[in-house]
Parts: C-alpha cells; structure tokens; sequence
C-alpha cells in the first residue's frame, strides 16, 4: 500500500467519522417536546443587578433564594440538574457563593430527613473532565446524595474539525484527578493534559432547573442562573410551576440519566407515583410545555413567524447567533412587527476580555434593517436571561426562557437545555412582571439612575471581518458560543 493510499484512507476515515458524530442517532429522550399542559401555582423569579451613577450597585436576585427554599421544605424527593457548579470567580468583587450554599442546603436538608432522595446531576466541566475532584461533589456523595457527571460523548459533535481528531486518539485514555500538572481554569488542582483535549468538544450539559415535593404537588423550577459564584451578579429569569408539566422536567431528566449510564429507578419510581396520582381538575386557558434542545428552536421561530403589524415581540438574550433565528428576526420586523432586542455585548467574561462576538456582528444586522437594539450595562457581569416574549394584539402573551442560548450549539440537538414555553393572560402576573423585567432594562439609559442599558452606538461594531469570523465560527463550530 502506497503512502499516498493510506493518507487518502486515513483521510476518509477521519471524515466518515466525523459526519457520523454530527448526524448520529440522538440517545432516547433527548429533544423533548412535552404537550401543552395546565400552568398551575407559576412563580417568575428574576435577578437583576443595577449599576448606579455614583458607582454603588444593588442586586435584587430572586432565584437561588427560591432555590434554597424549595430544597429546606423537601420531605421525599430533590433533583438539581445544573451546568457550572463551581466556587471559580473573578478578583475585585464580592460575589455570593452559591456553590457552597448549594451543597450545604442539599447536605442541611438530608441530614434532617435521612431518607429524602436527592440526585445532582451537573456538566463534567466542573472536574475539568475528570482531572481534577469537584469539593462540593466530594462533600454531597460523602452524605449519601447521588451525584451525576453527564456522559458527553453520546452527543452529537458541535465542533467536528476537532472532535473526529479527539475521539480516534484521545478519548480512549479516560482522566486521572491525581496526575494533574497543568494550571486549571476552574480552580487550584493542577489538571491533565486530557482536560483541556476534551475541553475543544465545545459541548455541554447546559441545562439549569430543579424538581422538588411541595405538599402533595411535585413542583419545577426551570431557569438561566447557575450555582456558581463568578456567575452571582448575572440577571437571569426563572419559573416555577406545579401541575402535570413536572412530570415532562422529570422525563426529560430521565433521558439525560439514561444517557450517562446512571440509576434511572428512583427518577421511574417517581414518574409511575406521579402517574398514578395524576389529578385531572388542573382546569386553566393558561398553559405551558417542557422543551428541550431542538424543540425549543421550533418554539422560538413559531414565536417569531406569528408576530405582524400591532404584535409586539422582545427578546433579551446572552448569546444571538442562530442564523434561522436571525432571519426570522428580520422577516417579523420586515411584517411590521414591534421587534425589541436587548443583548450582552459579549465584551468580557469572569474577569476575562471577549471579542463582542457574535452579539454585536448580530447588531449590525438587526440595526441595519432598522430592530432597535440597545445592550444592558454590565460592569463584570452578564446579562445572562433568555427571554423572548410575544404580546399579540389580540390573545395570550407567549413566553419562552430558560437555559437555551439562540445559538446552533444551544438549539441545534448539540448541549443538552431545557425551556419552558407559556402562554398566558395579557394581563396574567407571570406576563406582567416579564413585560417589567424587559421595559426596566430597555428603558433606563444614559441620562438615568440606575443606568440599565446602553443604545447600540455604544457597542456596535461593523467590521465586515468580524462579522465573517462570526459566520465561520457558527457554521462550523469552532467557537464557544
């Protein structure tokens, strides 16, 4: 066999792995769609952080203090599914150590009731992909709470050019938390050279949520925010809700479980007790639906391709990329539709200067066609809310929030996410208090106190390289949004 042959060969296999990584089959369960079901007892939950013009800032974070409300009232059964769990933040500013409040809520609430179930399932970034010991895993498994490193690589490949390259020569090699030499981004231990191999795969376990008992009611908690302490001064949004659509957050947990080759009985004897006891009297005109990964896609572009002249259509977003999104964006402002787009401007993260890609290329398009945008005003930390909502002339308003990013790695069957879609009353508590989240950061600006967001002069950025490097990076995956 010639030289040249086995290149060509080895060049073919590389590429038909590949194409079977980015296409394969996904694990059952993954890219949920649960059916309308009832919206009972919903609860919005913000967190807003407010940067005045004497420099003091002041937050109001409602999240995680329902979070730990939920676990402290928990008779039989906690699970917490969450990407970044981890103590790592930035110098210079006081940031709240949800980690650590986290695990001891979940450790306070065991120990008072020895036979409450408990499973954590989280995103093997926080162990650097198993070079290093996560302390706050370490002290919940001691006191018999099931933990969870979610299985990646059953996943579809978001960056093939060097994922094909991973999965033929590096991932056969597992990890060692022992054999650390390298510096770790997340933390003191040192990490394997095998940590930062997998970190390029550029996939994750995105999802942010909790499933609780509450009396009688299983209840659900879905949201953006993350147990992670550089992540404390983000805003973010989240709902709870009880009622029939708990079961489609346990579901679709179930899946994610399955995926990782853990115990699935505890979450099964759960949903055959729900099952059982199903109550048919949630009677409401106010409805909501568990999606996740793709499904949520379909959600966000029904939303955007309903809106037309007299709808009004806001969305509040980390990252903006996905190029269906963007079109249907610009298709609903073009039907003469109220479009409202406040973003990120993507300018730095945990201490750590960023690009502005692909927010402010996304900018330049939308301002082009004539979208408002503007950009919150951060000073270290995100605007992390995943907020598009629908308020039509006439009929419900339409919610959609959560984990997902509009991104391909968020929407496109690649991270795990999950959402909840809601379609409430005009004048329903739940689309007020969205409608006041989005009006109080579009509308505070320059002139006030607290400034709230910035117009899009103060961020814009029409490099047509840039713009291009955005295109490249989305389409092929080579990036980390």
């Amino acid at each position: 066999m010639t030289l040249k042959l086995l290149i060509s060969l080895t060049l073919l296999a590389l590429v038909g792995i590949g194409l079977y990584h980015t296409n394969k089959p996904l694990p059952p369960g993954i890219s949920y769609r649960g059916p309308a079901a009832p919206l009972v007892d919903p609860v919005l939950l913000s967190d807003i952080t407010r940067h005045y013009n004497n420099g003091s800032e002041t937050r109001d974070h409602e999240i995680f203090d329902e979070v730990f409300r939920l676990i402290g009232q928990a008779e039989q059964f906690v699970l917490v599914d969450m990407f970044l769990y981890n103590s790592t933040q930035p110098e210079g500013t006081v940031h709240r150590p949800l980690a650590e409040q986290l695990t001891d809520a979940l450790i306070s609430r065991k120990r008072a009731r020895p036979g409450l179930q408990i499973v954590v399932i989280s995103d093997p970034l926080n162990t650097m992909y198993g070079g290093t010991t996560s302390p706050w895993f370490e002290a919940l498994r001691q006191e018999g709470i099931t933990v969870v490193e979610t299985s990646l690589p059953p996943l579809r490949d978001s960056n093939p050019a060097w994922s094909v390259i991973w999965r033929v020569c590096c991932q056969w090699f597992g990890n060692n938390p022992e054999g650390g030499w390298l510096d770790n981004a997340l933390g003191n231990h040192p990490v394997t050279l095998r940590s930062y191999l997998a970190l390029p795969n550029f996939k994750a376990n995105h999802r942010k949520l909790l499933v609780v008992d509450e009396g009688p009611e299983m209840r659900a908690l879905v949201t953006s925010a993350n147990p992670h302490d550089g992540s404390s001064r983000h805003s973010n949004l989240g709902l709870s809700f009880t009622g029939p659509a708990v079961r489609d957050v346990l579901r679709s947990e179930r899946a994610v479980l399955a995926m990782s080759g853990a115990e699935t009985s505890m979450i099964d004897a759960w949903l055959s007790r729900e099952d059982r006891n199903a109550r048919i009297d949630h009677e409401s005109s106010e409805q909501v639906a568990v999606l996740t990964e793709s499904a949520i896609l379909d959600a966000a572009l029904t939303m955007i391709n309903a809106a037309s002249t007299g709808d009004r259509l806001d969305l509040a977003v980390f990252y903006l990329s996905h190029r269906k999104v963007v079109e249907a964006l610009l298709a609903a402002a073009g039907r003469g539709a109220a479009l409202r787009v406040l973003l990120d401007a993507n300018s730095e993260a945990f201490g750590h200067s960023k690009s502005g890609i692909p927010n402010r290329q996304v900018a330049m398009e939308l301002h082009k066609a004539g979208v408002p945008v503007r950009w919150c005003n951060t000073q270290g930390e995100q605007c992390h809310s995943k907020l598009l909502m629908l308020r039509p002339e006439k009929g419900h308003t339409r919610i959609l929030l959560g984990s997902a990013n509009f991104t391909r790695r968020n929407l496109d069957d690649l991270n795990l996410e999950t959402n909840v879609s809601v379609s409430v009353k005009e004048d329903s508590p739940i689309a007020d208090k969205a409608t006041r989240f989005f009006n109080q950061q579009w509308r505070l600006g320059p002139d006030d106190d607290p400034v709230m967001s910035l117009p899009y002069e103060a961020w814009a950025d029409e490099s047509r390289f840039r713009y291009w490097r955005y295109r490249i990076m989305e389409a092929t995956g080579l990036s980390t949004f």
